[in-house]
């Protein structure tokens, strides 16, 4: 790539970020009128709206990262309950599953739980031109895992110290990682609960240690404390999101993490649907010979 092509490319990226802070002044407009309800939540409408903008432009990035290379780490943590799923899925809808994925992983194995604590971590880690969202991360150890007793104090204290610079080494092996934290109330997440406990198709989201991690919400709020004094810092800072409206927690989500990564983007030239292949000479199988889906409805 030619120096000029490099500029030009500087410059165009920061015309796509001026046209973000742009729109984001237009919005912060419209939601101080009518786009509100009563209860200053921004209403339905609106807020699809304005979640298929930002999506519009999540698909912007994702081809500036496939087509740039990039590697990008989002992390989401957070109280039970606090919407990060929601927040991860509305950030992957739009977006290529090749290029954007979900890293959820399970309780570790009797054999990972052999291995240097970060390792099965390292292995979900993007290659070039992919976006990782981590939906729960290496972060257990500072909440869950010190909670409920499930390391010791060597390993907790190892992990403060160790956390830092394992994602320094990251940044300086040119890793673009965010981290966001889910914030929400003790009100907000009891209501959410109840939620789920009077709604038999979200069963699956109550576990036993959900149900503990509420009996213990002081606890949790210790070990936050202590994990945000150790790993809140200048070169990997957390985001806190307020997210006791999950519309708005959804949006500034997004909207951050657009403005956190300068892209630039070309519009494609736009696609033709070709004429299709004349059947000539070509014969169906009879209908009876297939096994179809009974059409229940």
């Amino acid at each position: 790539m030619t120096k000029a092509k490099k500029k030009n490319k500087g410059k165009a990226g920061g015309r796509v970020a001026q046209g973000m802070a742009e729109a984001d002044r237009a919005v912060e407009g419209a939601v101080d009128g009518l786009a509100r309800n009563k209860a200053g939540r921004l209403k339905r409408a609106v807020y699809e709206a304005e979640l298929t903008r930002l999506q519009i432009e999540l698909v912007k990035l994702q081809e500036y990262i496939k087509e740039e290379g990039m590697r990008v780490v989002v992390v989401f943590e957070g109280r039970d309950a606090a919407g990060k799923g929601g927040a991860i899925k509305r950030i992957q809808d739009a977006m290529n599953p090749r290029v954007c994925r979900i890293a959820a992983l399970p309780a570790p194995s009797d054999r990972e739980r052999t291995q240097w604590y970060f390792q099965r971590y390292v292995a979900e880690l993007p290659s070039a031109g992919e976006m990782v969202l981590f939906d729960r991360s290496w972060y257990n150890r500072a909440g869950v895992e010190r909670v409920m007793g499930f390391c010791t104090e060597e390993e907790y204290q190892e992990f403060l110290r160790a956390t830092p610079l394992f994602e320094e080494m990251l940044i300086r092996s040119n890793i673009k990682l965010i981290k966001y934290w889910f914030s929400v109330s003790d009100e907000e997440q009891e209501r959410r609960f109840q939620a789920r406990l009077a709604d038999p198709s979200k069963h699956w989201k109550l576990s036993p240690m959900d149900l503990e991690s509420r009996k213990r919400w002081v606890e949790y709020s210790r070990a936050k404390d202590i994990m945000f004094a150790h790993t809140d810092t200048k070169l990997s800072p957390w985001w806190v999101v307020e997210a006791d409206v999950k519309r708005h927690a959804r949006l500034n989500t997004i909207n951050h993490l657009l403005s956190s990564i300068p892209y630039d983007y070309e519009p494609k030239p736009p696609l033709k649907l070709p004429e299709r292949q004349d059947d000539t000479g070509y014969v169906r199988p009879p209908r009876e010979t297939m096994r179809y889906v009974p059409e229940v409805y």
